[in-house]
């Protein structure tokens, strides 16, 4: 099983939104029926909607659940509620990486053959392998699709649900700001307020900000960015790039140094080694002594071989950044013209945005956001007021 699992083969059958191939048994295909439905669930999360949600809003459209498809399939008796989906087989589909065309083996283990329990494994341990069968949805989607997982988002007694919660944090203590509403308000109350602020009872300030105030801002800013953008692609890409090298090149010149210290000291460790052994076959180190400094030094030795595979990688971090400004430019692409914000287009641009305490020193409520987008360093907003006053860096290059 390890060898078949290193060697790209899939473990396991097929999941939902693929089926094996009549020709290749180890090989997957789409499923004409259950793969479009894979594409709407991510479609949907990356919308806003959590598992419980997207399982209703199937069960409205009538889609059959996996059960009931494969009895279909099958000839074999129905489901009693055929599309009544479960929120648990909805938050399995959006954890399968499966679907942006790998292979995905080794996600749990057992600590011993006699243990039917799994454990998760960490990701660094599983083997993952690229391109094995066609993607239902890009790599981009479905990272997407966990970092919204982790912030949850739970509908308000009044059944509305904040265009940016989880969002939205404080830049003091880091806490979420919760979306505030209730049936009574119209929407123009409706505000996020510090998790930690508890009413002035708690250990920060409220950080109140109204979300038709932020909905502006954040739209201003969206349409700001993919108009700079578009009006001269190459030179922003440039630009951006060149910024990005300069970081670069900085942490090159340390890791370099680290890199040339951790080779020094795994020579070190090599003569050391031959010494200790050398000390306890001339009986002047005991038998318990020199185990216990060789597992030591065996330690140290791994870990430092971990770490200059990990600094000799330092050009695989560029072609990285290179992709990701690509992606933001496909994401302009796709947007063309913005008349309003969905939740759709506040997951796909923004990955979080930071909100300051208020300023009245002058007279006036100022407050600093900081709009933080996907793909990207972070775009600043300094100011805003009511109304509101925005300015934005890119790079080295800035606009009003």
């Amino acid at each position: 099983m390890k060898a078949k699992g290193t060697n790209g083969k899939h473990l396991g059958g097929p999941p939902y939104g693929y089926r094996a191939d009549p020709q290749d048994k180890d090989h997957w295909i789409l499923d004409e029926d259950a793969a479009p439905v894979v594409k709407l669930i991510f479609d949907l999360a990356i919308a806003g909607k959590g598992p419980s949600q997207i399982a209703r809003i199937l069960e409205a459209d009538g889609v059959l659940t996996t059960k009931a498809l494969y009895a279909q399939r099958k000839g074999k008796p129905m489901p009693e509620r055929p599309c009544h989906w479960v929120e648990q087989s909805v938050a399995g589909i959006l954890e399968r990486m499966e679907y942006t065309g790998c292979v995905c083996n080794f996600k749990t283990y057992s600590k011993s053959y006699k243990l039917k329990k799994r454990i998760p494994n960490a990701p660094e341990d599983m083997f993952i392998l690229p391109d094995t069968q066609e993607a239902i949805i890009t790599q981009e989607q479905w990272d997407r699709v966990q970092e919204l997982r982790q912030h949850k988002r739970r509908m308000t007694k009044a059944e509305r649900q904040g265009l940016f919660s989880g969002l939205v944090v404080c830049a003091d203590c880091g806490s979420k700001l919760h979306f505030a509403t209730c049936k009574n308000f119209d929407g123009k109350q409706d505000h996020y307020v510090c998790a930690k602020y508890k009413s002035g009872r708690g250990t920060c300030s409220a950080h109140y900000i109204r979300e038709d105030v932020l909905r502006d801002v954040v739209l201003e800013r969206i349409r700001a960015v993919t108009e700079y953008i578009r009006a001269d692609v190459e030179g922003f890409q440039e630009d951006w790039l060149m910024c990005q090298r300069e970081e670069q090149e900085k942490s090159i010149r340390e890791d370099k140094r680290r890199l040339e210290k951790a080779k020094k000291r795994l020579a070190d460790i090599d003569k050391l080694i031959t010494r200790i052994y050398e000390d306890m076959v001339l009986g002047n180190l005991s038998q318990e002594r020199y185990q216990k400094m060789l597992e030591g030094y065996e330690a140290e030795q791994a870990a430092l071989n971990n770490e200059v595979i990990g600094l000799e990688d330092w050009v695989a971090t560029r072609e990285e950044m290179e992709d990701n400004v690509d992606q933001f430019l496909a994401l302009l692409e796709k947007y063309v013209d913005i008349p309003e914000l969905t939740p759709t287009i506040v997951n796909e641009f923004v990955k979080q945005i930071i909100v300051y305490a208020p300023d009245k020193s002058s007279g006036k409520r100022t407050q600093k956001v900081k709009i933080v987008f996907n793909f990207l360093e972070e775009v600043e907003v300094p100011e805003i007021s009511e109304p509101v006053i925005t300015q934005t860096t890119y790079g080295r290059r800035k606009t009003a």
